[in-house]
């Protein structure tokens, strides 16, 4: 995709990524804890569906658990 909404796309990611490396100055755990919660939303509004793709010691940060339990 190349364009307008490519660049609004591209602006917002960088503006995202300035903000974790900012925190991640401060206090890389904040930023292990923020990436881990919005992760697990992400999860429940996928309906679990992405805990499996994610690496396990994310999925334990999160609170989503093994992969396998979330197949159960």
């Amino acid at each position: 995709m190349t364009g307008p909404d490519q660049a609004a796309t591209d602006d917002d990611a960088a503006e995202l990524i300035a903000q974790l490396r900012e925190l991640a100055g401060a206090d890389p755990g904040d930023v292990r804890q923020v990436v881990a919660e919005v992760l697990a939303a992400l999860d429940r509004a996928a309906g679990g569906a992405l805990r499996e793709h994610l690496p396990e010691a994310i999925r334990l940060d999160a609170g989503r658990g093994p992969a396998a339990s979330a197949r159960s």
